[in-house]
């Protein structure tokens, strides 16, 4: 893409004459904001653009108000990661690093296997409406990629066939996903069967350089021009964190009178940090005293 072209974007896509849906995303800006404030070695930073765009692409495809967070644990470099995307388009993610594996001296700037980094992990998709009831799958991390451990978690849940395919360096993210939606266009199993395979074998051959360097109609394009794809307007995506001095307070006050007291005592102060962009909140001493009167009134 070229410079004066909006790269954080993604794109909704389908099949005039088939019952199938896709979505393509491209991260710049927005993924290396979000990186900057983690410190990251070079060799996260792939999986950290997979876990960004997986995020963006799975809150879109849900079509809902509200967040999507992917996280997952693991004993290996990276005991902790994280990406989250809201329908209003709003990107983060944080990475826990631990120092103590040598892996994380390294130079490369090659995806790893995912074993590699996330060795014996766990994902989480955790789906939080803005209306409604928080729920959260688990699945394992037993996949050769992330995109593989999304496909499998989508195609159990939804019980749809589902792909995934992301592309990331130390520098953009992106990714494609398809799925194939319940008959209504063509009824026929073996017809629908072969524009499944025909639609994911032709998304399957999409290469890095394509995925985060070409614009999305190009690519669409180039992948699909024999299939009726029709492509829908962009939603503009961004970094955007959501902490602020006043979450910082709530979460202190949680802390009750008791614990709030010792922490005045012990301390005289809290600085907090959001792990997500870096944000310093400064709380002194009368201010924790002023929060641990405004807890007495409430009993």
């Amino acid at each position: 893409m070229s410079s004066d072209q909006q790269i954080d974007l993604i794109h909704r896509f389908l099949f005039d004459d088939s019952d199938l849906r896709g979505e393509l995303v491209t991260l710049e800006q927005s993924f290396q904001q979000a990186a900057s404030p983690q410190n990251l070695p070079k060799v996260f930073l792939p999986l950290y653009g997979e876990f960004m765009a997986a995020a963006a692409l799975v809150a879109d495809m849900l079509k809902f108000e509200g967040t999507i967070t992917l996280q997952a644990r693991s004993n290996g470099p990276l005991p902790l990661i994280m990406a989250e995307a809201n329908s209003k388009g709003h990107v983060r993610g944080f990475a826990q690093v631990d120092e103590q594996q040598s892996l994380v001296q390294s130079d490369s700037n090659e995806l790893l296997p995912l074993a590699a980094l996330l060795g014996g992990g766990v994902l989480s998709i955790t789906i939080d409406p803005d209306k409604g009831k928080r729920y959260q799958g688990i699945v394992p991390l037993d996949g050769a990629d992330l995109a593989e451990c999304l496909q499998h978690y989508f195609s159990q849940s939804e019980q749809l066939p589902t792909y995934f395919k992301l592309f990331a360096n130390e520098n953009k993210a992106g990714g494609i996903f398809l799925q194939c939606l319940p008959a209504q266009l063509v009824k026929d199993e073996e017809q629908r069967e072969e524009n499944w395979q025909t639609a994911r074998h032709l998304a399957s051959t999409t290469k890095a350089e394509e995925a985060l360097d070409l614009d999305h109609p190009t690519l669409l394009y180039r992948l699909y021009h024999e299939l009726q794809c029709r492509v829908f307007p962009p939603k503009q995506l961004s970094f955007r964190c959501h902490c602020s001095k006043e979450r910082s307070a709530n979460a202190i006050k949680t802390l009750g009178e008791v614990e709030l007291q010792a922490l005045i005592d012990e301390q005289g102060k809290v600085d907090m940090s959001c792990q997500f962009c870096g944000s310093n909140y400064h709380f002194d001493k009368t201010q924790l005293e002023g929060f641990k009167k405004e807890l007495g009134k409430r009993h």
